[in-house]
């Protein structure tokens, strides 16, 4: 048998030690609340007179990374995962700088709920606008989950609002309502189980979003947030490199499919209204064309 299989044999046998169902506990609710109204405050504060507004901005090294075409990604404390009674919180930032994009495509793309699934396929199977009432939206989806070699899938209704604080600069708030989990997706006896029961590889979801316009494009910022179970001791050397490259990986990925949107949303503006706009001209810009 090659290496690369046995490897995958017994990470395969260690998985299957945490696939049993459990139920969220409610001071692992309590735990989330406090870390995500935390999260948010420090959101507001990022948009008062003479706060940084962007991540990008805290570092000048990082901001031109997204300007030379690449997307930008790390865990937004210096912990992969945080440590909460019975249950993980992982918070991870990722941004890119879109060239040639106006706020109101990045924006556009991001209120289209109807069309996730093909933005974000495959990990988005189902997506579906609610309600929409101002800047307010409600929206489902279904994604697909293959991390740790386990194929899962949920459902999950969330909220979205988002705060226009000039011409140039928006953010956005998102949270889930309810995630349930589903239970043999895609075979016969396919279920929906009770929501906080299930294997718990996502609990709860959050994103912090932070629009600027500037520099010939859209510096588009996502701080994602996710409540899942714990990792039992015995697995922690083996599952937490794992669960950080599938992070950074899963945020990378999320940031190229968004920018691929919103090019090809610039695109079929300017073919409609035969005046082009200024065209991508970084490495991330061609790249998100060409795909």
């Amino acid at each position: 048998m090659h290496l690369s299989s046995v490897r995958r044999t017994i990470l395969l046998v260690l998985v299957s030690a945490m696939l049993n169902a459990i139920t969220l506990k409610p001071d692992s609710v309590l735990a989330w609340d406090h870390y995500l109204a935390a999260a948010e405050a420090n959101l507001v504060k990022r948009t008062q007179d003479n706060a940084t507004f962007l991540w990008l901005d805290e570092s000048s090294e990082r901001r031109q990374r997204a300007r030379d075409g690449e997307i930008v990604v790390a865990e937004t404390d210096s912990a992969a995962a945080k440590k909460t009674p019975s249950a993980l919180i992982h918070d991870w930032t990722g941004a890119a700088f879109i060239p040639g994009a106006k706020i109101e495509d990045v924006i556009a793309v991001a209120r289209n709920y109807g069309h996730y699934k093909e933005y974000y396929s495959p990990t988005v199977i189902a997506s579906k606008a609610i309600a929409r009432n101002g800047l307010r939206d409600r929206f489902s989806v279904v994604m697909m989950n293959q991390t740790l070699l386990v194929r899962t899938a949920v459902e999950a209704d969330c909220q979205a609002t988002y705060t226009r604080l000039s011409d140039k600069r928006w953010y956005a708030i998102l949270s889930s309502t309810s995630i349930r989990e589903i239970d043999d997706y895609g075979k016969p006896g396919e279920h929906q189980l009770p929501v906080d029961e299930g294997a718990g590889f996502v609990w709860r979801l959050a994103t912090f979003t932070r629009f600027e316009q500037r520099d010939g494009g859209v510096y588009l910022e996502v701080e994602t947030l996710a409540l899942t179970r714990d990792v039992p001791v015995s697995l922690r050397l083996v599952i937490d490199p794992i669960v950080r490259r599938v992070s950074r990986n899963s945020m990378t990925e999320s940031l190229r499919q968004t920018g691929k949107a919103v090019t090809a949303l610039v695109a079929k503006n300017d073919r409609d209204h035969g005046a082009p706009r200024n065209r991508p001209t970084s490495a991330l810009g061609m790249a998100m064309t060409n795909r």
